[in-house]
């Protein structure tokens, strides 16, 4: 089984760590429920984001936690996703939630898929 992970491989901006707290109260999500991140091929540059809430921690996922928010991230994802920053912004551009990733070598216009 999976192990939990007390280093920052992952980090949620304050902003962020707000935001998906603001939908797990909308929805009636219990803080037992992780936020699940990942990588999966797609889009224009090779690689897309996945987020969504799982309740239950799967097969090879690696759990982080960050001021009590559990995050669920697979093996294969994890290694796209070392250094990465999950941010929220509500600027000109428009409003969700952002992915710094410090690996990504292009991404495209959209900034939801990326490539190493």
């Amino acid at each position: 089984m999976s192990e939990v992970q007390t280093r920052n491989d992952i980090t949620i901006s304050s902003k962020a760590i707000k935001e998906i707290r603001k939908i797990m109260e909308e929805n009636n999500i219990t803080p037992e429920v992780g936020l699940g991140i990942g990588v999966k091929g797609g889009g224009c540059s090779g690689l897309t984001y996945s987020m969504g809430f799982d309740p239950e921690l799967k097969e090879g996922d690696t759990i982080m936690e960050q001021e009590e928010l559990k995050l669920y991230v697979d093996g294969k994802s994890l290694f796209y996703l070392m250094g990465t920053e999950l941010d929220f912004t509500d600027g000109l551009n428009g409003k969700g939630f952002v992915f710094n990733n410090p690996n990504a070598v292009k991404t495209c216009g959209c900034g939801e898929s990326f490539g190493v």
